[in-house]
């Protein structure tokens, strides 16, 4: 059974960086591409940053494109999420999800493990 802890997140102002952290255990790492959600109170959950499992292709939402950087080690097993330039929108929980292909995946019903989440909250 694949299980995800994601750590790094918690509260920073307007502008500045956070680096979430996500390990991987239980299956080989490599076998998975990996993705970023969140889900903002009262929102639906949305794409943040996927990569594929080698780490040679990123995909990004639309709202953090060129802010947010996806990364991966597959030695550590463990999948990064570099935020830059944060906003006070950017304020919600973050996932880390599995999915048991090669390729990006965006769409969330196509992760098959989750992480329990790491709240990330930007002060104006």
């Amino acid at each position: 059974q694949v299980q995800l802890v994601e750590s790094g997140g918690g509260l920073v102002q307007a502008g500045g960086s956070l680096r979430l952290s996500c390990a991987f255990s239980g299956r080989t790492f490599s076998n998975y591409a990996m993705g970023w959600f969140r889900q903002a109170p009262g929102k639906e959950r949305e794409f943040v940053a996927a990569i594929r499992y080698s780490g040679g292709s990123t995909y990004y939402g639309d709202s953090v494109k060129g802010r947010f950087t996806i990364s991966r080690d597959n030695t550590a097993n463990t999948v990064y999420l570099q935020m830059n330039s944060l906003k006070p929108e950017d304020t919600a929980v973050y996932y880390c999800a599995a999915a048991p292909v090669y390729s990006i995946v965006t769409e969330p019903f196509r992760y098959t493990y989750w992480g329990q989440g790491t709240q990330v909250t930007v002060s104006s």
